[in-house]
């Protein structure tokens, strides 16, 4: 073989090799764009919520619920599991579906109106979204499928919904007892009541309304579950530790 042709066909696998690595990059590169898009196949036109259909959570009616604060202690000082949930009045797009499962299953999710009914809860990827309604009134349920206790710590339009203040998965929250239901209804006013949630529009909103809030926060609800050991729980003091009322007029300090 002349020196010519062994650099001709030097050149020619050279090339080839090329081509293929090439061909190997973009299928590679299409791959993972089809895992990204597969991941939340409608996340921009869920996120692209226009004026009209944006809401919040009104400071609602006042309703009859108990509680007592009780001392429990955490297993660990961070949380088993966190979920968000996006709520607006928009027709969201991806798979329907009841409840959202957080804890590995443990904790079943929802948001349900005042008779016990999920509200349409839309799942795109790793995303939930609600579709809600100006004036619709609606709680936070809580599901404990396992023989734990849990404490479930919840924020609202980014406000914790115990205390009012601005909200830190850190905080106080509600005790989910082994195989229990638990029912948010509002924020909580004192031990024997809660301003009910409330959809509005977002100036209505308590976030809006609060030196506490913004109403850049409205339309997304938060919460965290964190395991707890199993004492009996001792009954304390809860002080003065519930969400102040709304305040139209926040500059005026008197």
């Amino acid at each position: 073989m002349s020196l010519k042709n062994f650099l001709q066909i030097l050149i020619c696998l050279m090339i080839g090799m090329f081509f293929t690595a090439c061909a190997k990059k973009t299928e590679e590169a299409a791959a993972d764009a089809a895992v990204v898009a597969d991941a939340a196949p409608n996340a921009a036109e869920n996120s692209d919520i226009s004026s009209n259909e944006k809401l919040g959570t009104k400071w609602g009616d006042d309703v009859s619920s108990h509680v007592t604060k009780v001392d429990l202690h955490r297993v660990s000082g961070e949380p088993i599991a966190e979920a968000s949930i996006r709520y607006a009045s928009k027709n969201f797009k991806g798979k329907a579906v009841n409840s959202l499962s957080i804890a590995a299953g443990k904790v079943n999710f929802s948001v349900v109106d005042d008779d016990g009914k999920e509200l349409p809860m839309i799942r795109d990827g790793k995303n939930y979204y609600v579709k809600a309604k100006e004036g619709q009134s609606y709680q936070l349920r809580y599901e404990n499928n396992t023989s734990n206790t849990y404490e479930n710590v919840a924020s609202v339009d980014g406000l914790d919904v115990l205390n009012g203040q601005e909200a830190s998965k850190y905080s106080s929250g509600y005790v989910l007892n082994a195989h229990d239901t638990l029912s948010i209804e509002g924020f909580r006013k004192s031990d024997n009541a809660v301003a009910s949630f409330t959809f509005g529009k977002p100036d209505e909103s308590y976030a809006a309304n609060s030196s506490n809030g913004s109403i850049d926060n409205t339309g997304i609800i938060g919460t965290v579950v964190f395991e707890l050991s199993n004492p009996e729980p001792v009954a304390v003091d809860a002080g003065n530790e519930y969400a102040p009322a709304p305040n139209a007029f926040p500059g005026d300090k008197n």
